[in-house]
């Protein structure tokens, strides 16, 4: 069963990068302005323009551009960039990184929040630490971003000065020193995603705690903490497991909004550069990257909520 899912979502998840990548091409194609005269600027000539074209085959028709990239594609070749003409994976390299270790931060902080804060909210619903749960995943769902981040950066680097305004990381920083830098940005991306998975996991807790198969365990006098650990949870997280598939699609296209404000150096910020000087080959391979992980993510969301709850196994 569980193979037999990971062979089909396989076999769509190509076909889909397909049609990501054919979307994302056109479209940036298509784009009003002359991709020449961004590059090579307003100063350079018409010859120097149409030398451009034609070393890029940028007049040639869109598709048939699209089938050289795409072929290029399959052989491992992104091509190269139109702006600073190195190849497309040394230019989103050390962007592609540093988005990585900001998710990775994010997300370990993200999972044993989510665990405890929902695990304690079903715990103890109607009481007081569910209701002050639920008023901070209020504030939470309802506060963007971009304003959370300067609310951080205000308070924890203003205010009380243990925490850097500027999210200013350089290749040779050693990890805690990454840290240390990225520890606002992380904790603003870990409360965005959080809040959601928070209340749905809580939700779905609640059910359960109230199912016939965890009363029965516990009037067998199993201790409260293995009811919920090994009987509650195991059936409780599938739902929250999709939400934290989504989350890292957000962190790899919404995450631009919290670079933005921290000025950190990764991908997001990579791609909005990229749009705007049109450069199709770092917009491509971006966006196929996103997509990939989108896929990836569900793919292994819907197996570990399988391997957690047996009776999703059954045909």
């Amino acid at each position: 069963m569980i193979l037999r899912l990971i062979v089909q979502r396989l076999g769509l998840a190509v076909a889909t990068l397909v049609v990501v990548s054919a979307i994302v091409f056109f479209f940036t194609s298509v784009l009003p302005g002359d991709i020449a005269e961004r590059v090579l600027g307003r100063e350079s000539s018409a010859e120097q323009r149409q030398i451009f074209r034609d070393k890029l085959n940028l007049d040639q028709p869109v598709w048939e551009r699209y089938g050289v990239w795409l072929g290029d594609v399959v052989q491992g070749d992104f091509g190269r960039s139109l702006v600073n003409d190195q190849t497309v994976t040394s230019t989103i390299g050390d962007s592609a990184k540093n988005t990585l270790f900001l998710s990775v931060f994010a997300f370990v902080l993200y999972f044993p929040v989510t665990l405890i804060l929902a695990t304690l909210a079903a715990l103890f619903r109607g009481k007081l630490a569910d209701s002050l749960i639920s008023v901070v995943t209020l504030i939470g769902l309802s506060m963007p971003e971009f304003v959370l981040g300067t609310l951080l950066i205000f308070a924890f680097a203003v205010h009380l000065s243990v925490a850097p305004a500027l999210s200013i990381v350089n290749p040779g920083d050693d990890i805690f020193a990454r840290t240390h830098a990225t520890v606002l940005p992380a904790v603003t991306l870990m409360v965005a995603m959080a809040v959601y998975a928070i209340r749905m996991l809580r939700d779905n807790l609640i059910d359960v705690l109230d199912s016939e198969y965890v009363r029965m365990a516990t009037l067998k006098g199993v201790p409260r903490w293995r009811v919920v650990l090994r009987h509650a949870l195991p059936n409780a997280v599938g739902p929250a497991l999709n939400v934290t598939a989504l989350n890292l699609t957000y962190l790899i296209g919404g995450v631009v909004v919290v670079e933005s404000v921290f000025s950190y150096p990764g991908l997001g910020r990579q791609l909005i550069e990229s749009i705007s000087v049109r450069d199709v080959p770092v917009v491509e391979a971006t966006a196929l990257l996103a997509a990939a992980v989108y896929i990836l993510a569900n793919l292994v969301a819907d197996v570990l909520a399988m391997i957690l709850n047996p009776r999703l196994r059954t045909p």
